[in-house]
């Protein structure tokens, strides 16, 4: 039976520099052999925070003190440290969108955070309602949790009028913003907008960023960055004596050869894998779905007619071999809706051509009627 895997969310393994690492790898041994026999600190390797500062400058247009970032054993360290940094006790409020990284979720709910969900549309958060919430909340959130670009579910970014409302709101409201671009360097359509501290620098901005989504999940590197003295306050809460300090070394010699070329190979396939993906959606869904037209990142967020039997349909394109994540998961109090989403990065051509179909046949099969799924809009709810 053939698989066609939606579900997980990785970039292409084509475009894995699999003979550059090699050569990275073995320049990083001869340069840095005695290093790797020590932990590498709090911070993390020095060099490739260095290039990721640079990085982080030319994208952005700002200044990056490289003292101000720690390398992390993957985005989500970054993420949870935050979390356990600014809460006080089990139950205290974090803002972020109705739609998050159910990793993120998770994470919050196990150290005890309680989330409080903002819609959003195709401009990402919506900022009325966040305004409206935050009035009505009884008590003062810890912080602001927000993907900004390329969201992971919906696959939205967020305008940069909505990024300096978000901005001038959580000023109002002595509120930090964790924003985490996870997805930034993976932007392959369009303008790309602004990090929110290179919009209005605020020692209250802490933001996170990500090697391995343009990479492989393998690599397990992102870092944080952030000013005082919320740097001192995260960073000292790892106890795993510092980041991975082989895998940096090797990034660290690869980016210095190659800095964006990389970035500009692995986009160039996700662009063209984002487009057979809308391709097939509208040859084969688009009298009864709906779905997001992704600038970047590696998820399209496709939503169902209100009468698909989701667990019906679950069971049955599993059967045919097809996968994908269901909208619950995403859902920041786990309710179950008529959302699913599509992971593309690292599915062949092929099996985005086949699997497509599949799925619109088994969507056929699990609903409940024959009515038009017309919609307002995607995110109409």
């Amino acid at each position: 039976m053939m698989i066609y895997d939606f579900a997980v969310g990785q970039t292409n393994p084509e475009t894995f520099p699999a003979e550059a690492l090699k050569r990275a790898a073995l320049r990083a041994i001869d340069l840095e052999g005695a290093a790797m026999n020590r932990y590498p600190g709090a911070k993390g390797h020095l060099a490739l925070r260095e290039l990721m500062a640079q990085r982080e400058s030319e994208r952005e247009g700002v200044s990056v003190n490289p003292e101000n970032m720690a390398l992390m054993n993957g985005s989500m360290q970054a993420v949870t440290l935050v979390g356990q940094a600014l809460m006080s006790a089990p139950g205290d409020l974090v803002i972020t969108e109705t739609y998050t990284y159910s990793g993120t979720i998770a994470a919050y709910k196990g150290i005890g955070l309680k989330l409080v969900g903002i819609p959003v549309d195709a401009g990402g958060m919506r900022m009325d309602l966040l305004e409206a919430r935050l009035k009505m909340l009884p008590v003062k959130p810890k912080f602001i949790y927000t993907l900004t670009s390329y969201q992971n579910p919906t696959g939205t970014t967020m305008s940069r009028q909505r990024r300096i409302e978000l901005i001038d709101l959580a000023a109002q409201f002595d509120l930090p913003i964790v924003e985490d671009n996870c997805y930034g360097d993976v932007h392959f359509e369009g303008e790309k907008q602004p990090s929110l501290y290179a919009i209005k620098p605020d020692p209250r901005h802490l933001y996170i960023g990500s090697l391995s989504k343009i990479f492989a999940p393998g690599v397990r590197l992102g870092y944080l960055l952030a000013e005082s003295p919320y740097f001192q306050q995260i960073v000292s809460r790892r106890h795993d004596a510092g980041s991975n300090y082989f895998a940096a070394a090797v990034l660290a010699q690869f980016y210095q050869e190659d800095l964006w070329g990389h970035c500009i190979r692995a986009n160039a396939v996700l662009l063209r894998k984002r487009d057979l993906l809308l391709t097939a959606l509208e040859d084969a869904v688009k009298e009864t779905c709906i779905w997001s037209r992704p600038t970047g990142g590696l998820f399209l967020w496709l939503r169902l007619p209100e009468d698909v039997d989701l667990v019906a349909l679950k069971a049955l394109t599993a059967a045919r071999g097809f996968y994908y994540a269901e909208g619950q998961d995403f859902h920041v109090e786990g309710k179950a809706v008529h959302f699913i989403r599509l992971a593309f990065g690292h599915v062949p051509d092929a099996s985005i051509n086949q699997g497509i179909p599949v799925l619109a046949e088994c969507i056929v099969r699990c609903r409940q009627s024959n009515a038009s799924g017309q919609f307002a809009s995607l995110f109409d709810d």
